[in-house]
């Protein structure tokens, strides 16, 4: 370099003030919170377990009372008159799927999914005799929020000398179940989102 010297070239800005200025506000000063101030701070609202404090995901299985309280509601049906008979649900057999409440951001989802299958036990008046006829109402899956969509599908188990015109009408008669069984199934959903 010519002329031997460096010139220094001066920041046009600072990215931290080292100097206070008149106009700064104060430095804040530490200060040790008493048991007093701790209890007046405003605790947040959180779902889910102790441990869980950010609410920010947490899943809990509850199959086993899911499964329980579906059986409980579906056996507690009220028995159907139809014109030639009637009918009632004597038993439960298949209740199988998952019922579950997750916690995501501290807020409560509820889900489920299940499969049924509902013993019927009944009585019909066919060309003047009383015939007592068994068998399942299947239920194929169904999810939470998805009962408007639910069918039924009829097996008879006692069918060796009934002619096909009858079968379809008891039949008919049968998938009427769908209604009581939807309304049902609706308490449990709104059991499960109250849980």
């Amino acid at each position: 370099m010519e002329g031997g010297g460096v010139a220094e070239k001066q920041a046009s800005y600072t990215y931290w003030v080292r100097e206070t200025r008149e106009d700064a506000a104060p430095l804040p000063v530490p200060r040790k919170l008493s048991a007093d101030d701790i209890s007046k701070q405003p605790q947040p609202n959180t779902l889910g377990s102790v441990w869980n404090q950010a609410g920010t995901w947490e899943e809990r299985s509850l199959n086993s009372w899911a499964s329980n309280r579906i059986k409980e509601l579906l056996k507690s049906m009220d028995s159907l008159e139809f014109s030639n008979g009637k009918a009632y649900i004597d038993d439960v057999p298949k209740c199988s799927g998952d019922a579950f409440v997750v916690t995501v951001r501290n807020k409560k989802r509820v889900g489920y999914t299940y499969e049924l299958t509902l013993k019927f036990n009944g009585e019909w008046l066919i060309q003047n005799e009383k015939k007592k006829i068994k068998g399942h109402l299947d239920i194929p899956e169904f999810s939470f929020g998805e009962l408007e969509d639910l069918q039924i599908e009829v097996r008879l188990s006692e069918e060796k000398d009934l002619a096909a015109k009858d079968k379809m009408h008891i039949c008919k008669d049968l998938r009427t179940f769908l209604i009581p069984t939807r309304e049902k199934l609706m308490d449990f959903e709104q059991e499960l989102k109250d849980r």
